[in-house]
């Protein structure tokens, strides 16, 4: 064992076989074991405004604590939902987009709930590359899913595929199932996962350097601004050609004319179903017990599913189609790099490099634990090469790559557990969710609306965390000038995606410059993509000048306060200078000699 693994209140002695073996059968055989003396109504009891609230903080479970195994399989399934519908939404938004057939969708949500448990136990476990300093994991409730970031990526490169004839489409236009598409898109995240790799091994002081808050935090917000738009198109009923409007005569139904109960896209009832969602996610946000606002989106999600069923929204068909286990290479795709996303998967990986260093701070920080020194740069790296390695790993197992979540740190904080069981209890329950086919097709059998209530929340979750990365940085004259750029064209590219569709108007026959024009045409219509080159750039060619610090505005109501304030104090003062003269001239004369 090298020795950064020796340094800091984290280390935990090595024990004999005989020890843990003791250890293992007092767990399951003993009350104390068992169950413990953990407060577990701290957990459930609902913060109402008439009753009595327990201002007793529970037990903080440290890294390497005992902990009894029902409430780590408690705070583990706790950690599973928080995460889960964060899991299944990007594979069902890719197969939505690719037009896989149903059996796909539901293999896909299996398989992603079932490696995000396996890589996870990865990134929790930490394994010590053999006589090198380097590590595999973070060796933290450091829990990984399926990333926002690739979405952006996926849609634009399906839209371009179909475009362009890779995707086929019937006669009349209709778009067809196009698994290769999406094999396209995990083979080639598998090439550029090399890239975070490489990252790992590099010192995190240079990675700061080259991707500080400046690229990452713009980047990330823009991802969450462009999931926003597919979020409220699902709202409002559907994505796709299902959100046309019937201004023309055309009434389209969503989701499709043969859903239970379609209605024309933006109908009230759609609405209904969302704001159902949404709305008991802020009920549990102010009224919940901290079980239950760390899986309010779940919760939500339950409530608009019960609402959506109770009126007939509901198809079961795909539910008793579905078979009832699942597991990864059930289905499989063809492989292969698809070079127009080259350059916008690089991008993602240099933003999930990024976020994995700050949320693997945050844990180290919500798990009092040390957030700088050698052992907190050896999990900075450790936590990165893991999260390359899950996405090769990740495509290899047909799912899109994996990032570190952030969410669970709430969990964390919110529980005051920080033990590595709970984390392998959430993988535990992850898998078993996973191999369930039956509880995956029933989250694919999610109605659109309910979904994007949910969905639209998560993702402007992910803006908010742009926002938060944006503000650690100084707002100086030179940083407002590269966000400026920055967002200029990011949000230009994000609102209007087909704005270089007809700068390159070449029809020939050579493919190679085919596919270099729509590599160009991609990368300028993916917001975030334009976003990171173009600050990276700026960042690095910008000189920071001497003068450049921050210097407050004043408008005209603060020049007439600060006038106030020095009236105030003028005011103030003399009343200080008299007071202190007339203090004064008492001691000279009680310092004087009675005559």
């Amino acid at each position: 064992m090298s020795e950064p693994d020796r340094i800091g209140p984290d280390y935990a002695p090595k024990r004999s076989f005989g020890e843990k073996a003791r250890r293992f059968g007092k767990a399951f055989t003993t009350k104390e074991g068992l169950i413990g003396t953990y407060d577990y109504a701290f957990l459930f009891k609902p913060n109402l405004p008439f009753m009595k609230k327990d201002r007793r903080a529970a037990p903080f479970f440290g890294l390497h604590d005992r902990m009894p195994v029902f409430l780590a399989l408690l705070l583990g399934f706790q950690h599973a939902l928080s995460m889960l519908a964060g899991v299944i939404t990007p594979p069902i938004i890719l197969a939505g987009a690719a037009n896989l057939a149903p059996d796909l969708q539901r293999y896909l949500v299996s398989t992603s709930l079932i490696v995000c448990g396996i890589l996870s136990s990865i990134q929790i476990t930490r394994f010590h590359i053999w006589r090198t300093p380097y590590y595999i994991g973070t060796g933290l409730i450091s829990v990984v899913g399926t990333s926002f970031a690739t979405i952006p990526v996926a849609t634009g490169a399906l839209t371009q595929m179909y475009a362009t004839g890779f995707c086929p489409s019937d006669a009349d236009g209709n778009k067809l199932p196009c698994p290769d598409g999406y094999g396209a898109i995990i083979g080639t995240a598998c090439v550029c996962a090399l890239l975070e790799i490489l990252m790992a091994f590099t010192s995190p002081r240079l990675l700061k350097k080259f991707f500080p808050p400046l690229v990452t935090g713009p980047t990330v917000t823009l991802i969450g601004v462009n999931l926003i738009r597919s979020g409220f198109q699902n709202w409002a009923g559907g994505s796709g050609a299902c959100n046309a409007r019937p201004e023309t005569g055309i009434f389209q139904l969503c989701p499709t004319i043969n859903a239970p109960h379609p209605l024309p896209w933006g109908s009230a009832e759609f609405i209904g179903l969302g704001f159902s969602v949404f709305v008991t996610i802020i009920i549990c946000e102010r009224f919940g017990a901290p079980i239950m606002k760390s899986t309010a989106v779940v919760i939500g999600l339950l409530v608009g599913c019960i609402i959506a069923a109770a009126c007939g929204y509901f198809d079961r068909s795909g539910i008793d189609a579905s078979p009832a286990a699942s597991f990864i290479w059930v289905h499989t795709f063809k492989l292969s790099v698809y070079g127009p996303i080259v350059l916008p998967l690089l991008a993602v990986y240099m933003v999930l490099a990024m976020e994995a260093i700050g949320d693997i701070t945050a844990t180290c920080d919500v798990s009092r634990l040390e957030v700088d020194g050698p052992m907190f740069d050896s999990r900075i790296q450790g936590g990165v090469l893991a999260d390359g390695l899950n996405g090769i790993i990740a495509g290899l197992c047909t799912i899109t790559p994996m990032s570190t979540f952030a969410q669970n740190n709430g969990v964390i904080a919110l529980t005051r557990c920080a033990n590595r069981k709970a984390g392998y209890a959430c993988c535990f329950w992850l898998i078993i969710m996973g191999i369930f086919a039956k509880f995956a097709a029933a989250l694919v059998a999610i109605p659109s609306a309910v979904l994007g209530g949910m969905t639209t929340f998560l993702f402007a979750a992910v803006t908010v965390s742009g926002i938060r990365i944006i503000s650690t940085t100084p707002f100086t004259r030179r940083n407002r000038f590269i966000l400026t750029c920055g967002f200029a064209l990011g949000f230009g590219a994000t609102l209007v995606p087909n704005w270089f569709n007809f700068v390159f108007t070449y029809e020939g026959d050579n493919r190679a410059l085919t596919g270099f024009f729509n590599a160009i045409e991609l990368i300028m219509e993916t917001g975030f993509a334009v976003t990171a080159f173009l600050n990276l750039i700026l960042n690095l060619i910008l000189p920071e000048e001497i003068e450049d610090e921050e210097t407050p505005e004043l408008t005209a109501n603060d020049a007439d306060d600060a006038a106030d304030k020095e009236e105030w104090n003028r005011i103030r003062g003399k009343e200080v200078g008299d007071a202190e003269a007339a203090r004064g001239s008492s001691e000279i004369a009680a310092a004087k000699p009675r005559e």
